[in-house]
């Protein structure tokens, strides 16, 4: 629960409100972190706030929102932060061996499905069919856009890239993110889907692969609910009968379809 310290070792803007920190410790080693789960960073003197890990051994990126946050995102490599955890669950990245595996984001709901993206590239003999669909508000709101271009550049992967509004020289495609999903190429049944975004996006997205036959039990969603304390003693995260730090962040759709449905829940 003492957050230990950590070092910034690199700060990479990734659009005009959102950076990606790279952390080092201080002393000892990286933690053991999953695919999914999130650390606590800590900002000396201000207050800390749940990040996801949006790639190992440890970086976060970040959208300064608020003090702490803003704090964070001022970091300068040599500052250093207080980080615990890894906390919550994480995504059924062994399980997906062999399936096809689609992946589907929206604005900074990329961070935390990048390390799946990265995952499955190294290990692309151990998947199926690999699906990114990524939609942004504007051209100037996505993330690692150099990365995306590499990845689309591959000829083992399907990345499709949407916005919703775009400027005049904007040349690709202008929408919401699930119409991407009924021309996406994998096989329904054997899918393992992966889904992080706006709550109203991840339902739709949920209904879109549901409408494609894939079955609810193997589509992911990842759950950032006002997360304080990471052990579920705050019970500002509560979910229902859940607690997202502690059950989550990470839920299988089918067991966490009727709280979603629930309004003002």
């Amino acid at each position: 629960m003492v957050p230990a310290p950590f070092r910034v070792t690199r700060r990479r803007p990734e659009t005009h409100d959102t950076w990606t920190l790279e952390l080092e410790p201080v002393a000892g080693e990286h933690f053991d972190i999953a695919p999914g789960q999130f650390m606590m960073v800590y900002a000396y003197g201000v207050g800390e706030v749940p990040v996801s890990v949006s790639a190992f051994p440890l970086a976060h990126t970040i959208r300064a929102v608020g003090p702490v946050t803003r704090t964070v995102c001022a970091s300068k490599p040599g500052d250093v932060l207080g980080v615990r955890g890894p906390f919550g669950s994480s995504w059924p990245v062994e399980d997906a061996s062999g399936a096809d595996v689609v992946i589907v984001a929206g604005g900074i709901g990329l961070a935390p499905l990048r390390p799946v993206v990265l995952h499955v590239l190294e290990h692309r003999r151990e998947y199926g069919s690999a699906v990114l669909l990524y939609g942004g508000r504007t051209p100037a709101d996505l993330l690692y856009r150099r990365e995306l271009q590499r990845w689309r550049g591959r000829l083992d992967v399907d990345v499709d890239v949407t916005v919703d509004v775009a400027p005049h020289d904007w040349r690709g495609k202008v929408g919401l993110v699930t119409r991407l999903i009924p021309r996406a190429h994998f096989e329904p049944g054997s899918t393992i889907a992966l889904v992080v975004g706006p709550e109203i996006m991840m339902r739709f997205s949920v209904l879109a692969l549901l409408d494609r036959g894939v079955p609810a039990d193997r589509i992911f969603i990842s759950m950032e609910r006002n997360m304080r304390c990471a052990v579920a003693h705050c019970g500002h995260c509560q979910l229902g009968p859940t607690f997202v730090c502690r059950e989550g962040p990470v839920y299988r759709y089918d067991r966490i379809a009727a709280l979603l449905g629930v309004r003002e829940l």
